[in-house]
């Protein structure tokens, strides 16, 4: 899977989960702040991932995550 196909997934989930809008979501929007996710929320995006992926996520490596660039990066690391 490569970025593009990752950020896609990546925004399909958090409309989905969260009813956001596509437009709100790029690689600069911050999970937090700009999305209003929430620790719970995150959670639950963690899970998604672990779906599309079919790779065992660690949690830890999500703590550092802010942006969606960061889960971007995060998942792209899950591949190499």
């Amino acid at each position: 899977m490569n970025r593009d196909e990752i950020q896609n997934h990546i925004t399909r989930v958090l409309c989905d989960l969260f009813g956001l809008d596509k437009d709100q979501i790029s690689p600069e929007a911050r999970l937090y702040e700009d999305l209003d996710i929430d620790s719970i929320d995150a959670v639950d995006m963690v899970v998604e991932m672990k779906k599309i992926t079919g790779k065992k996520i660690n949690p830890e490596d999500f703590k550092s995550v802010r942006t969606v660039g960061d889960v971007i990066n995060a998942v792209e690391a899950l591949y190499n």
